[in-house]
C-alpha cells in the first residue's frame, strides 16, 4: 500500500512542477483583439493617429483594458491605450527621443 502512495505522490510532484514551468512561460503571450472589439479599437487608434495602419493589437494589457499598435506613414508606431468604452486613455510612440526624432 506504500508503494502506491509514493507512487501517486511521485505523480502528482511531477504534475505540479510540470504546471509550474508551464504557467512560468506562458505569461507573456500576448491575446488579440478580436471580433467586433477589434473594429472598434482599430477605429478610436486610427481616428486618435490621424491614419495610419493597425500592427497589432493586445487585450489586457498592463496598462489599459486593450492596446492597439499603430504604424504610420514614416514608419513610428504608436502604441494607443483604450479603456472598456474604447476611450483613448493613453499613449506612446515608439523610437522618438525626447526631441522628437527618430532614434537608431
Amino acid at each position: 500500500m506504500r508503494k502506491k502512495a509514493k507512487i501517486f505522490l511521485a505523480a502528482g510532484v511531477a504534475a505540479a512542477a510540470v504546471g509550474a514551468a508551464t504557467a512560468t512561460t506562458s505569461g507573456d503571450s500576448d491575446t488579440p483583439i478580436t471580433g467586433t472589439e477589434l473594429d472598434r479599437a482599430s477605429a478610436a487608434a486610427l481616428t486618435f493617429t490621424g491614419g495610419g495602419r493597425v500592427t497589432g493589437t493586445e487585450v489586457g494589457d498592463e496598462e489599459s483594458l486593450y492596446e492597439v499598435e499603430v504604424t504610420l506613414a514614416d514608419g513610428t508606431q504608436v502604441d494607443v491605450q483604450l479603456d472598456a468604452q474604447f476611450n483613448v486613455v493613453g499613449s506612446e510612440a515608439d523610437g522618438i527621443d525626447e526631441e522628437g526624432e527618430h532614434g537608431d
